[in-house]
């Protein structure tokens, strides 16, 4: 199951496809498509049959997948290296099939000038967005959009060769000085447009990593994860489900000749030692009343195993204040779901099931687990103790209980 982390990531971010794709039109294909066009142009219908289109795309591909695996945790050598694989893949079969004659072509010797630029810009770029970071990302879509003016620059070569003695009689047509100014103003706009949407995009992400954390406390991170995958996973449904009750012997006893303070320390170690067992399992939901914990998880076994952990981890931190903790176990259907009216609505688990399990709960003294016939029957080798049989409010017969060796 996918963790509620990489499911609002790829909310955010895209999943990696989408990262592909994008960059591979918003960064690593800008100047590959250049060289297409050009090459295109200059070679007509040939240059589909030459290796070098094929060369081209696949240097791309790989260049584009690699920085769509998790580029953000990229170090500023690997953004500044990871630019120069579309050139040196793309160099390098060129080279095996024609020799160095490669580099006689001026837009490839380009494409490693243009790569290493964008690469130092990815270098020097940090990741949260400050006045540096966001220039960088204005100078990297000037650069961006000089491709385009280079390119045609390049062109004007190869179609018009006086162009690469006589440079400056190519910028005294008003039409090649328009052009160039053109690429210069789009570059800065587009570079103000791309910093806006990082600013904004970054607030979004602080935002909902505030709103995962939020609704992690209400609802668990399972049952998170599960709802942001597949919304009708917070429906009222029937389910069958494993329920464990555990409860702090003799707490409300000791917490009256407590300060409130001291009561308050001793809940927060408890808590986080029951989260830090809690999170390590397929847990449905988990909430805290108190010094009572109630833990629904999938199946008997899973909650055996964490009833077990449990024991041991509340058995450490309640030491020190000679307390002991509880627990009942029981499998039963259930409805689980979203509860209450329309502007106050919380995820919880109601039925005979939840009642059992906390009444199981209270029969059991500081370190035991108690289980039910039910649960045992789901895991029947299981090493259990003598039973006993316990009258349980509302149940006409006794319930027989078994204790967890």
């Amino acid at each position: 199951m996918n963790t509620p982390e990489t499911l609002l990531e790829d909310r955010l971010s895209g999943s990696l496809p989408s990262r592909f794709w994008r960059e591979l039109f918003r960064n690593t294909g800008q100047y590959p498509i250049a060289i297409l066009l050009i090459e295109s142009l200059t070679e007509k219908w040939a240059y589909l049959t030459k290796p070098d289109l094929y060369a081209l795309l696949l240097a791309s591909a790989l260049q584009a997948y690699w920085f769509a695996r998790k580029a953000e945790r990229r170090s500023p050598l690997q953004r500044f290296l990871g630019n120069l694989i579309a050139p040196a893949v793309y160099s390098f079969n060129e080279i095996a099939i024609e020799g160095t004659k490669f580099f006689n072509k001026p837009h490839h010797i380009i494409f490693w000038i243009f790569a290493a630029i964008v690469g130092l810009l990815d270098a020097l770029q940090s990741g949260k967005p400050s006045f540096t970071s966001n220039l960088i990302l204005i100078v990297k879509n000037v650069v961006y959009s000089q491709i385009l003016f280079v390119s045609y620059i390049v062109f004007e070569i190869y179609t018009n060769p006086r162009h690469a003695v006589f440079t400056l009689e190519f910028f005294s047509d008003p039409s090649h000085v328009l052009i160039g100014l053109a690429t210069l103003i789009l570059g800065l706009s587009a570079g103000a447009a791309d910093v806006n949407a990082r600013n904004s995009l970054s607030l979004l992400k602080e935002t909902t990593e505030k709103l995962k954390t939020y609704s992690e406390w209400l609802l668990g991170r399972d049952l998170l994860g599960r709802a942001i995958n597949d919304s009708s996973a917070m429906r009222l449904s029937r389910q069958t489900r494993t329920v464990i009750f555990m409860d702090i012997r003799g707490f409300t006893r000791w917490s009256e000749t407590r300060a409130p303070e001291v009561v308050a320390d001793l809940l927060n170690d408890y808590y986080l030692s029951v989260e830090r067992v809690l999170e390590t399992y397929q847990v449905i939901k988990y909430k805290f009343t108190a010094d009572e914990v109630m833990a629904v998880f999938i199946n008997a076994e899973e909650a055996i195993r964490a009833a077990g952990d449990l024991r041991a981890r509340a058995a450490t931190c309640l030491k020190p204040y000679q307390l002991g903790a509880g627990m009942g176990v029981h499998t039963g259907t259930l409805v689980e779901g979203l509860l209450g009216a329309h502007n106050i609505r919380f995820y919880d688990v109601i039925g005979d099931t939840v009642n059992t399990a906390s009444r199981i709960e209270k029969e059991s003294a500081a370190a035991e687990i108690w289980i039910s016939e039910n649960t045992l029957a789901q895991l029947p080798a299981l090493a259990v103790g003598a039973p006993k049989d316990i009258l349980v409010k509302g149940k006409d017969a006794p319930l027989r209980v078994y204790p967890l060796a």
